[in-house]
């Protein structure tokens, strides 16, 4: 995100600005916040393992994910409260009266008591309950209460209506858990429309953005958080970025979401430090580890170990966040990771950069994935938006833009090169969406406006943020030709969830028409902004 406040203030953004911070011992913080918080139904808290546990039966207190559903497969997430058997049964109805049964992995240690069992075979298009059991290792009869949840499969044919939503954004510059606003409340708005799935655009955690137990906002009022040991300084510790992942697991709205919703996850730059990328060493005064490839390689681990996402770690030997979730003959999403493989930020001018935001590989990966695709819409997730001109201190940029609206430079180039390819690969359907930036947005790239002009017009939409600060809008670049048809944003730095509410934004595919409605949606139902699109055009 753009415009963050200097260390040491609640986000690592630039400036407290009026907000007024207290902040007691880490170990007071946590048994004030637990006390505070008996409302929202939290999961057992403690800095012991969860291996020291009281004895008995294994328990998945943290509930229960689905990830990267497709036609006939998903993957099923659990956290367990000692070492445990992992064990997953499923049914056509919620009575569970025929079960097919799914021998999980071992959780231990290793990976922070978290497991992933993937499920294959599965009818398309139909309800799939599902059930998570624990078993003690040592003794499979001895049981933990099971833990339920439901998803939808990706139906088969063209015939189905599809809905998703998609977001991002979450527990960022100090604004968590607030028990006294009934935690995230965005989560149970969003699990009320009914989703076939939900997209996070990252920044799924702040791991540079200590949660402190109050804030006082401009107008007198007290925010107060949920609180937790790990979350209350940076990340550095494989362990602190574990305890960071599970923070947002507190909330019982999410946990219900969690449940009912399966998600497909990307991450960005705050599941690591603001605006990394590899190689850097952090100037910043709060870490004592400043290898930013240190702490990426920590968090990745840890982010690998908190979602259910199809490439960790079976499902690709190195293990990636980039990959493409088939649903259905309507939609495919490609998922891209604009973190990992990119250059050093910089001004962005130079006039032959071959790594850019993607690098080589994801670039001819993504190409030649979208060229095989045959789905009617290709939704590119992007965790940076292209046209928004997203600044890394006073001379270097941090997204794609660079401010220049002249020919492309920099990492521009390699944008091009994708929008020249889907160009004359004759690839329809396209539309990119995105988060980041901490408001909500919708801009049409054409050529006939742009100074780079060998592309087909398409739409980027922008939403968020779910539970972290709202900023002001940024400018456009001109090299592409963005158009803003949409824009809502707060006129100052930071304003906390309690001033600017959340934002996501929904899909709607119509199975008969096979048009794409996009919605772009704030909390307490209200639409600010609607565009259809058709299948096949090019232009809209």
């Amino acid at each position: 995100m753009p415009h963050r406040p200097p260390h040491p203030g609640p986000s690592g953004s630039s400036g407290q600005g009026a907000f007024s911070l207290t902040s007691p011992g880490r170990r007071a913080v946590l048994r004030g916040s637990l006390a505070a918080s008996a409302a929202l139904s939290l999961p057992a808290l403690g800095s012991a393992a969860p291996a020291q546990a009281l004895a008995g039966r294994p328990q998945a207190e943290w509930g229960v994910q689905a990830g990267d559903v497709t036609t006939s497969s998903g993957l099923i997430w659990a956290r367990s409260d000692r070492p445990a058997r992992m064990v997953v049964e499923t049914s056509a109805t919620e009575s569970f009266r025929k079960v097919r049964r799914w021998r999980g992995p071992l959780l231990g240690p290793g990976t922070d008591f978290t497991g992933t069992t993937p499920l294959h075979r599965l009818p398309a298009g139909e309800q799939i309950h599902y059930r998570v059991l624990l078993s003690d290792p040592d003794d499979p009869r001895r049981t933990g209460r099971p833990v339920s949840g439901t998803f939808r499969t990706a139906p088969e044919g063209r015939r189905h209506d599809v809905r998703f939503l998609w977001s991002g954004d979450i527990a960022g510059q100090g604004w968590g858990i607030n028990p006294d606003r009934g935690g995230y409340r965005v989560y149970d708005e969003m699990r009320r429309r009914d989703p076939d799935f939900f997209l996070c655009s990252g920044d799924n955690i702040y791991a540079d953005s200590p949660i402190l137990p109050s804030v006082t906002l401009p107008d007198g009022r007290i925010w107060r958080n949920v609180v937790t040991e790990e979350k209350s300084k940076v990340a550095e510790e494989l362990a602190e970025f574990r305890g960071a992942f599970r923070y947002n697991l507190l909330d019982h709205n999410l946990r219900a979401f969690n449940a009912t919703v399966p998600t497909i996850t990307q991450w960005d730059d705050h599941e690591v430090h603001n605006n990394w990328y590899p190689g850097q060493i952090l100037d910043d005064d709060r870490y004592t580890e400043k290898n930013v490839d240190v702490l990426a390689a920590r968090s990745l681990r840890a982010f690998s170990e908190y979602f259910p996402l199809s490439t960790f770690p079976a499902g690709d030997k190195d293990g990636r966040v980039h990959r493409v979730v088939h649903h259905g003959p309507l939609l495919d999403v490609f998922v891209l990771d604009m973190r990992t493989y990119r250059d050093a930020n910089s001004p962005g001018r130079n006039p032959d950069d071959s790594t850019g935001i993607l690098g080589a590989r994801q670039l001819a990966w993504l190409k030649r994935e979208l060229a095989a695709s045959r789905a009617t819409w290709k939704v590119i997730a992007s965790d940076m938006p292209l046209g928004l001109v997203v600044t890394d201190g006073a001379t270097d940029f941090e997204a794609v833009a660079q401010g220049d609206p002249g020919a492309p430079l920099g990492r521009e180039l390699q944008i091009a090169e994708l929008l020249r390819h889907i160009k004359h690969r004759r690839i329809t359907g396209t539309l990119w969406l995105t988060a980041d930036v901490h408001y909500t947005s919708a801009q049409h790239y054409d050529p006939s406006r742009a100074a780079f002009k060998d592309f087909e017009p398409f739409w980027e939409f922008v939403s968020g943020p779910l539970a972290a600060g709202g900023f002001q809008a940024t400018r456009l670049d001109a090299t592409f030709g963005p158009r803003q048809e949409f824009i809502k944003a707060p006129d100052r730095a930071n304003t906390s969830p309690a001033e600017t509410p959340p934002y996501f934004g929904e899909v709607d595919i119509d199975g008969g028409s096979g048009d794409l409605t996009v919605r772009l949606r704030e909390e307490g139902g209200g639409v600010l902004f609607t565009k259809v699109l058709h299948p096949g055009r090019v232009g809209q």
